[in-house]
């Protein structure tokens, strides 16, 4: 039995939930399109092996992302090579660089997640990806991780546009401006303003020390699909 690491790296481009992919520069599954990762070496864990993979076949340094295991992935067949299991794990952040391909990757690049089918990427990939953007979606209903996607100054505005990129769905500004204001720790005040090109200049927030939001922001709180989403 042998053991990889995948990544679902997610991140928000053009107001857009993209996902990170390579195309495989080896067997199996040569040209095809996959998630980062590879196998863990004998003296590394899974942790160290996927900041290792990402960085080799990415040129991304994953220490400055937000990094957690999703799901272990065990099905038999799910690998022609053998018997494969793989750790998966789930890094977001704000609008990434273009990546750089590297080892056994011919090419990354970002792609939209909505622009994937069910066929689309190699191994199980179209599932791992399925479940990190659903883990995504979860955690910003009970979480802070929210503030992952912004930079480290953000407008109440940038930090809806996260929720609904992300979810897929359009949120009313005056109630999420109410919730998020008004949640324990969640949005500290920097006391500066941002000049826009339309309306007043936008306060600016920075994340609280929380992790946990309460009360927390639910998904059935939204209506309808927004531009961008299908």
């Amino acid at each position: 039995m042998s053991l990889t690491v995948d990544l679902v790296v997610l991140t928000v481009r053009d107001e857009r939930l993209h996902v990170l992919l390579i195309e495989r520069g080896k067997q199996p599954f040569l040209g095809r399109t996959a998630l980062p990762g590879g196998f863990v070496g004998a003296n590394e864990d899974s942790g160290a092996a996927a900041l290792r993979e990402l960085a080799e076949e990415t040129g991304i340094d994953g220490r400055a992302l937000h990094l957690e295991q999703l799901y272990s992935y065990t099905e038999p067949g799910r690998d022609p090579r053998g018997r494969v299991v793989s750790i998966a794990y789930l890094a977001l952040a704000p609008d990434l660089p273009l990546p750089a391909a590297g080892t056994d990757a011919r090419h990354a690049r970002w792609t939209p997640v909505d622009e994937l089918g069910s066929d689309d990427l190699a191994f199980d990939h179209a599932t791992i990806l399925a479940d990190g953007v659903e883990r995504a979606r979860a955690k910003l209903e009970y979480t802070t991780l929210a503030t992952a996607f912004c930079p480290p100054t953000f407008t109440i505005t940038e930090l809806r546009r996260v929720y609904e990129v992300v979810w897929g769905m359009g949120i009313d500004p005056r109630n999420f401006h109410r919730k998020v204001v008004n949640a324990d720790d969640f949005l500290v005040p920097t006391g500066h303003r941002r000049v826009t090109d339309v309306g007043r200049p936008a306060a600016l927030y920075r994340a609280g020390g929380a992790t946990v939001l309460y009360p927390p922001m639910l998904r059935s709180g939204s209506h309808g699909p927004t531009a961008g989403q299908r």
